[in-house]
């Protein structure tokens, strides 16, 4: 759990994923790029693979805005990045590594939330022992560049579906 900041964070980031797993860490690596390179009224939590045990923290935190960072099976070229809308998370198949789905979290921060992003990240190789991928580590760089714009949009296109 992260230490309470100091100060009141406007901007909130969850970075979801599980390290040991390839490209799965696209959301560890995030946070790890943050705390090497912060970013200016932002809290940073690394909610790992159980992203649900930060849900109390980013409750009591309060922040205007939540982006949460997952790699996300959307069908694309490995590295793309898109926005998921919330309501469309449920709906998809979402290849995940954590306990509980996605939309359970995201539901029990909206009551004190008022706004949350969801950005997904295209994976290349999710398995044990891998690596990131370079193509999904310039993806997670690209990302961490592109939040301080967040009030002025991210300049990441929504996902649509392919309709069957």
């Amino acid at each position: 759990m992260p230490d309470t900041p100091s100060n009141f964070s406007r901007f909130a980031l969850l970075c979801v994923g599980n390290s040991m797993m390839g490209d799965d860490g696209a959301g560890p690596r995030l946070a790890e790029l943050c705390a090497e390179q912060p970013l200016t009224g932002w809290t940073v939590v690394d909610g790992g693979a159980a992203p649900e045990n930060d849900i109390g923290f980013l409750r009591e935190l309060h922040p205007d805005h939540l982006v949460i960072v997952d790699a996300t099976d959307m069908g694309l070229a490995p590295g793309e990045m898109r926005i998921i809308d919330e309501n469309d998370i449920g709906e998809m198949f979402m290849m995940t590594t954590h306990n509980l789905p996605l939309t359970f979290l995201i539901q029990q921060l909206r009551e004190d939330i008022p706004q949350i992003t969801f950005v997904g990240i295209q994976p290349d190789v999710v398995a044990f022992y891998y690596p990131m991928s370079p193509v999904v580590e310039r993806a997670v760089s690209r990302l961490h560049q592109q939040l301080p714009q967040l009030e002025t949009g991210l300049g990441i296109a929504p996902y649509v579906a392919e309709i069957a």
